[in-house]
């Protein structure tokens, strides 16, 4: 049997593995994550994009992606999101079919705040390709300080226990059944006093992002 200690070392991790897992499941239903070769279609597909020669361009130099892939992403994202914008009930609504066995609205809101830079109720190809450039090919550091910002759900720059402990609710809410061993109604409190304690380093109450990096990469 799973010892708590074991279980709360674990859990360190679970918030980040689920962040890039569920956006990889986001890419995958927009159809977004076939870098495929070349083909006629692709090309005629690639063509439409090229009303926007700038915006990739400099979405190329801020993002990890390559113009090629930036051009396929842009395709998928326009073929799925007309407007060209994503809203939370879109994220809710993906989230929801991806892990049918819990309950994922609570983290699918968390998630689209996270990818709502300008805080504006909607998430523009640009917000969306910054977070996944992060999530899928930023460095140890840019993917940390990304899953920080998760954590600080009221965005002030520190994360509190309760926030910590609403974040831990909503993964353990979306996993269901998955969970295993099966946890008790207290674990995530549980779990979270454990290695909060270990994060605050000061003891002051809350979590920095200094303390939050050091911590995760110890």
């Amino acid at each position: 049997m799973l010892t708590l200690e074991w279980e709360s070392e674990g859990l360190q991790t679970v918030g980040i593995v689920v962040i890039i897992f569920a956006s990889l499941k986001l890419l995958h239903l927009l159809g977004l994550i076939d870098f495929s070769e070349d083909t006629v279609e692709d090309e005629m597909e690639m063509a439409t994009v090229r009303h926007r020669p700038e915006a990739l361009e400099l979405l190329e130099a801020q993002s990890k992606f390559t113009k090629k892939e930036l051009q396929i992403l842009y395709r998928g994202f326009k073929n799925e999101c007309p407007s060209g914008v994503v809203n939370e009930e879109t994220f809710k609504e993906i989230y929801s079919q991806f892990f049918p066995q819990g309950d994922s609205t609570t983290y699918a809101h968390f998630l689209f705040n996270a990818f709502d830079t300008d805080h504006n109720g909607s998430v523009s190809f640009e917000d969306f390709v910054m977070g996944l450039s992060i999530l899928l090919r930023g460095t140890v550091q840019e993917k940390l300080s990304w899953a920080f910002n998760l954590y600080d759900i009221n965005k002030d720059g520190y994360i509190t226990k309760e926030e910590m402990l609403d974040i831990m609710k909503a993964i353990y809410d979306m996993m269901g059944k998955c969970t295993y061993p099966v946890l008790k109604e207290d674990a995530p409190r549980q779990h979270v006093e454990t290695f909060f304690q270990k994060m605050d380093k000061n003891k002051d109450g809350v979590v920095t992002i200094d303390e939050f990096i050091e911590s995760c990469q110890k």
